[in-house]
């Protein structure tokens, strides 16, 4: 009890003296400040004390500790006070001057459990593990046959590497409790720790022979072995393991990770495929094993053995959104579409608040060019989800499709106003706003929106074509437009629209030498035989003075669709008309 002595005198210096008001055995009197307490001391102390416990129970913090505090001075060795004052101090999560009180509490009264228990819980909180070991060792004192408190201290030890006495602090419980299976389960973190790996291992014989059915103690067993290099002994548990368990996916788990490690693929992967269709296994744990096959997915047998454990997923966890969300997603990492939109229309039917897979599903609309269906999937998932900023860009863009320019300036709008740090949305929902006000004839908010959309992304090819032909067909800043489309250019090159923009804003300027050039990359790019681009040819090479290559651009663009009296008139008139 040295130590614990110790501790006490310390504690009893820290705070000031208070400990000697403290009376002696046989002495009733108590002395204050050179006078003994009287009994009209007395009933003011209860008094005090009931009054600040009646603050406390109507929760008046402030109140009971001003009247804690005058019970102190007029009895400095009141325990009791000291031990409600830690407690007030410990609401306002004060430690430090919790504490302070209960070091006092303890040097008053040092045989008293509770006090002993919340200084424990105090220099727990500091990690102060060398005075909780002088705490056990008074809980000890106050409570031999108390299991709890030489776990508590034996921990201690362990923390401070101080394994042999935590292994006689085990044996100490031992002889308390008998033996049992936290018990020995401690013992075996200690030997790791001593890096006695037989020792450890042979802790877990005792609990095997005595439950020899129950595998958690051949997986644990298995497990120590294995992360410490002995592959074979861990294999031969995990065996006898699976004998008695065949259905247990932890087992074929823990068999799947041996043979990796002993790089045997193909019987690792038999083992995870039986694992998978174990439905009581964890399923956000095999979703983490099928992640780990992402990075090796230029690997084609990655990626097959991926969607097939997303696939066997779905047969284990058919009620689960998450199994086919990733059944979704592997099948869409091998460019099965349409399968994996199945697929996400099933995690959506199961879980409607799976906004991530409802994301998904509308990009594949999209991409399939399904309008009608990005349209519906992406207004349900708004209904639950409004202030998504991606749906409320890809139904706008949807309505953009279908000609419905002012419900898809309303979508695209709440976008840009939902987000403010996603660049590539704000670009795209600017740019796309860009293009719906033009279709509206509202020019200046359409160059507003474009204005926006280049100041976020000054590299947006798309934009930067957009915006110079809608300025050339206005006839309005052709120099800047001229300089857009030019660098579109430069950073898309061999683009035809771009290319037949970039022509256009030339014929504009009158440059119709520089406009031929590149109209003519144009048409040799394009794939598409486009009408228009034809005319616009034809419209370059009359005011270049080639009337007959001129009029037979015109009539071959008649042939490829287009359909207007001014082109009829220029093939009749053999002359150019605005």
């Amino acid at each position: 009890m040295k130590k614990a002595a110790a501790f006490i005198l310390l504690t009893g210096i820290a705070i000031g003296g208070f400990a000697q008001s403290k009376p002696a055995k046989g002495n009733s009197a108590i002395i204050i400040a050179g006078r003994p307490m009287t009994n009209a001391d007395s009933g003011m102390v209860k008094q005090l004390f009931f009054s600040a416990l009646r603050e406390k129970t109507v929760d008046n913090p402030k109140l009971a500790a001003e009247l804690f505090n005058r019970i102190l001075q007029i009895d400095p060795a009141n325990d009791a006070t000291m031990f409600e004052l830690a407690n007030l101090e410990k609401a306002q999560n004060n430690v430090a001057a919790q504490q302070n009180f209960l070091e006092r509490a303890v040097t008053v009264n040092p045989n008293n459990e509770w006090y002993w228990i919340a200084l424990a819980g105090t220099y727990e909180k500091n990690n102060d593990i060398n005075k909780l070991e002088n705490v056990f060792n008074e809980l000890i004192r106050l409570n031999p046959d108390k299991s709890d408190y030489y776990y508590d201290k034996a921990n201690a030890m362990f923390l401070q590497k101080r394994y042999d006495e935590a292994l006689k602090l085990y044996d100490k419980i031992e002889q308390l409790d008998g033996p049992n299976e936290e018990l020995l389960l401690n013992r075996q973190k200690v030997y790791l720790r001593q890096g006695d790996v037989k020792k450890a291992a042979s802790a877990l014989d005792e609990l095997i022979a005595a439950n020899p059915n129950q595998v958690k103690y051949h997986l644990m067993q298995a497990e120590i072995y294995n992360s410490n290099g002995l592959n074979d002994k861990a294999l031969a548990i995990l065996q006898k393991a699976k004998a008695i368990d065949p259905q247990n996916g932890v087992i074929h788990l823990a068999l799947a990770d041996i043979y990796r490690e002993q790089n045997k693929p193909e019987a690792s992967y038999d083992e995870l495929e039986i694992a998978f269709a174990v439905p009581d296994l964890d399923i956000e744990q095999k979703i983490r094993i099928i992640l780990g096959y992402v990075p090796k997915f230029p690997e084609p047998n990655a990626r097959a053995s991926a969607l097939e454990l997303s696939r066997i997923l779905t047969v284990a966890h058919p009620a689960n959104s998450k199994a086919y969300a990733m059944y979704g997603d592997m099948l869409l990492q091998s460019e099965k579409v349409a399968e994996a939109k199945t697929a996400y229309k099933k995690a959506v039917s199961l879980d409607n608040q799976a906004y991530n897979v409802q994301e998904q599903l509308v990009r594949i609309d999209l991409g399939e060019n399904d309008i009608d269906a990005a349209i519906k999937d992406g207004e349900n998932s708004l209904s639950l989800f409004p202030n998504q900023s991606w749906m409320n860009y890809m139904v706008g863009v949807a309505w953009q499709q279908k000609r419905e320019y002012n419900k898809a300036i309303s979508y695209l709008k709440n976008a840009v106003s939902l987000e403010t740090q996603d660049k590539d949305l704000l670009s795209q929902g600017y740019s796309a706003l860009g293009d719906c006000y033009h279709s509206v004839n509202d020019h200046k908010a359409s160059d507003n929106a474009y204005e926006k959309a280049i100041a976020i992304n000054p590299d947006n090819a798309f934009t930067l074509n957009n915006y110079a032909y809608y300025l050339s067909l206005r006839n309005e800043r052709l120099e800047s437009a001229g300089l857009m489309s030019k660098h579109s250019n430069d950073l898309q090159p061999n683009t035809a629209s771009f290319e037949d923009t970039y022509a256009w804003i030339l014929f504009k300027q009158k440059k119709y030498a520089e406009a031929k050039l590149w109209i003519e990359k144009s048409l040799i790019h394009d794939k598409g035989d486009s009408a228009v681009k034809t005319e616009h040819y034809g419209d370059i090479l009359f005011l270049l003075g080639d009337t007959n290559a001129a009029v037979q651009n015109w009539a071959k663009a008649k042939m490829q669709g287009a359909k207007s009296p001014v082109l009829d008139r220029k093939i009749n008139e053999k002359k150019y008309f605005e």
